[in-house]
């Protein structure tokens, strides 16, 4: 079986990170949006570093501006995947983008998501759930709001809430209140901590929001005790090598930390953060570890159940995902 074709789990995607450039500078063409500085001549994003990419993102964002918008958005995304052997994904979702914190609003882009993964699931046989992320620079009084949505969505489909956004802006145990008001509607917690910052940020999120995952997390290994902390406790990274190199927080792949994070019994997961715009796709990511790391097919296998064991669906749905990554002649 190719590395392409291996059944993968996804748990650390950005919807509107996901967004092929194509389907972005088509949608720009439909609203008279002229994007262009954002593009490369082959079509592909072009930026210099993360600061610039900061706004390249945000100008990509601009195309998305209603509910259908998310709807298509959402198939496109799901289309890419499935093509590099996704069966299950977790993408992060924001009511900031999605209505502007409106929770009526925030219902409609909800739905229309929804919809649209369904569909995708029907025919292209892959599973998406979604996270609500507050975004951490804009402040705790907004991700309270933030969680209300959340909270007020949460199910089947809606399963989780975390932070993204700027590292180094507050503190964790400012959000504490909405990570509270997310864990007891039921949703599983995961926070970005531990790219930008070192590990101080992984150690204060694990403290201050105790939760079940970290986004990234990678710098934890600066801190050997803390490595063993997040061992002990069964904490799950959800690790993204491509992004951490591309954007040059560590000069190369053979320089990353995830192989030394799991021999020491760290639970590490691979996923692809924002792939077009990292150049990347979990078949890259997959291909690197193997040839970075001498990982063979059934470390990968490893890396997709232990992803599956984390995921915040239902038990039934994560039953139903461990087989399908089991070899066909098993």
């Amino acid at each position: 079986m190719s590395l392409r074709d291996l059944p993968k789990v996804e748990l650390h995607l950005h919807l509107e990170g996901g967004a092929p450039p194509r389907f972005i500078a088509g949608l720009a063409r439909e609203k008279g949006l002229d994007i262009s500085r954002i593009f490369k001549p082959d079509g592909s994003y072009d930026y210099r570093d993360f600061w610039h990419f900061l706004e390249v993102y945000e100008a990509a964002c601009s195309t998305l501006q209603t509910p259908e918008d998310y709807g298509r958005l959402t198939r496109a995304v799901l289309e890419e995947s499935a093509a590099n052997g996704v069966v299950y994904t977790e993408a992060f979702l924001s009511p900031d983008f999605c209505g502007g914190r409106d929770l009526s609003a925030w219902r409609e882009y909800l739905s229309a998501i929804m919809e649209a993964a369904e569909a995708a699931e029907r025919s292209m046989g892959i599973t998406m759930r979604g996270i609500v992320t507050c975004i951490r620079h804009f402040g705790p009084e907004a991700a309270k709001e933030t969680a209300k949505c959340a909270a007020e969505t949460a199910g089947d489909w809606l399963v989780g809430f975390g932070m993204a956004g700027d590292e180094l802006r507050g503190k964790p145990r400012d959000f504490a209140y909405a990570f509270d008001m997310a864990r007891e509607a039921g949703l599983g917690i995961t926070v970005h901590a531990g790219e930008w910052a070192g590990a101080d940020s992984v150690r204060d999120a694990l403290e201050a929001l105790r939760p079940a995952r970290i986004g990234h997390g990678v710098r934890a290994i600066e801190n050997l005790e803390l490595v063993d902390r997040l061992a002990e406790r069964g904490v799950v990274l959800e690790v993204c090598p491509g992004s951490n190199v591309f954007l040059g927080v560590y000069p190369s792949w053979e320089d990353h930390p995830i192989a030394q994070l799991k021999a020491r019994g760290v639970k590490v997961t691979v996923s692809t953060d924002d792939p077009p715009f990292f150049h990347t796709s979990m078949t890259a990511e997959y291909d690197r570890l193997a040839q970075t790391f001498e990982w063979e097919e059934e470390d990968l296998r490893e890396l997709a159940r232990t992803a599956t064991h984390a995921a915040f669906c239902g038990e039934a749905t994560r039953e139903r995902i461990l087989e399908r990554l089991e070899p066909a002649d098993v």
